[in-house]
């Protein structure tokens, strides 16, 4: 069976790691360096840092903070924020980066998924996807979540994967943030339509969200979540006994 992977999410904003509620009302949480540093020695399987108002700001990625952050940790480091070219996935992985993560980017450009595959490889590029129910449809939003593109979503993703995608990583707006669980209906849907990796994002409030997870979608590759992690609510150490508890495969 193959090992689920807990990964920890950074939000970065003006060089401070934040977190809200559905996109919104971001509030201080830390230094990414200090946080990204004590994930990687408390057992984090990966971390992925986001710069999330790059794209809505149209800037590029702080790349100080990110060179400092993969300086300071031995876990693989996914990143994204402010990705529109090829050049910009160059940047960032000569910052120390092992994955790129491309939202907006692929939305104006979707060809900018084949060019980095063929580039820097499948396992490079990684799409992530920010969704919403609208009208009973999933939706694709762009721009931080600020913007909805009136893209069904499930098609987007199969098409991203098409064109290159290694890996999907599926941020619920409707859950972020609310601590409820995850969003079981949305993902399920992804998973049946691709064979890439698929990381579930948005909705972890406690350890038991994990095993529901990963119970209910077996094939779901890994959980991600921020507050319930930044805070001290949950610790990694502590989930992945559960998990294993469980006899859902972790790596302890």
């Amino acid at each position: 069976m193959i090992t689920k992977r807990i990964i920890p999410c950074l939000d970065v904003k003006n060089g401070r790691v934040v977190k809200g509620v559905n996109f919104e009302g971001l509030s201080d949480v830390s230094s990414p360096v200090e946080l990204a540093k004590y994930y990687s020695d408390n057992g984090a399987d990966e971390l992925v840092f986001y710069d999330i108002t790059a794209s809505f700001e149209e800037r590029k990625l702080f790349t100080d903070i990110l060179r400092e952050v993969a300086s300071q940790i031995f876990i693989p480091l996914t990143v994204g924020g402010g990705i529109n070219t090829v050049e910009d996935f160059d940047r960032v992985l000569k910052c120390g980066a092992d994955k790129v993560s491309v939202n907006s980017g692929a939305i104006r450009n979707p060809e900018l998924i084949r060019e980095a595959a063929e580039r820097y490889g499948n396992q490079c590029v990684v799409i992530s996807a920010d969704i919403k129910r609208v009208g009973g449809e999933f939706h694709v939003f762009a721009k931080g979540g600020r913007e909805d593109t009136n893209m069904e979503a499930i098609s987007w993703i199969k098409r991203c994967v098409d064109l290159g995608a290694g890996e999907v990583v599926v941020n619920s707006i409707d859950t972020d943030g609310v601590k409820k669980g995850f969003d079981i209906e949305m993902l399920k849907a992804i998973c049946n339509v691709v064979n890439v990796p698929v990381i579930a994002s948005g909705g972890a409030g406690k350890i038991n969200d994990f095993v529901d997870l990963f119970r209910e979608i077996p094939d779901i590759d890994a959980g991600l979540a921020a507050s319930i992690f930044h805070f001290g609510e949950v610790s990694i150490s502590d989930l992945k006994k559960e998990l294993r508890k469980n006899n859902i495969t972790v790596r302890l």
